[in-house]
């Protein structure tokens, strides 16, 4: 969850992903900080980030992270389970 949370943060400094992710969302401004310790909200977050590897790059090279990280970190909240239709 911390990942998610950075994540969040990241987003929400970046003037050019911020809108778009609370375009996304639907998201108000007002409600971030709440819905910030919802597993369920932090999934969709990194679900959003991981939809551009620019922004995976961007956020990564900030916080210090590997590459892999986020996909780790959603992987780790409900709904994550990578599914094998073998």
């Amino acid at each position: 969850m911390v990942l998610a949370i950075q994540a969040l943060g990241w987003i929400a400094a970046d003037d050019e992903v911020f809108p778009l992710f609370i375009t996304a969302t639907g998201s108000a401004m007002s409600e971030l900080r709440d819905r910030a310790a919802d597993p369920e909200f932090l999934a969709a977050v990194l679900d959003f980030l991981l939809q551009d590897d620019r922004w995976v790059v961007a956020f990564c090279d900030a916080e210090g992270h590997p590459y892999t990280a986020p996909q780790a970190a959603r992987a780790a909240l409900p709904g994550g389970a990578v599914m094998n239709w073998t």
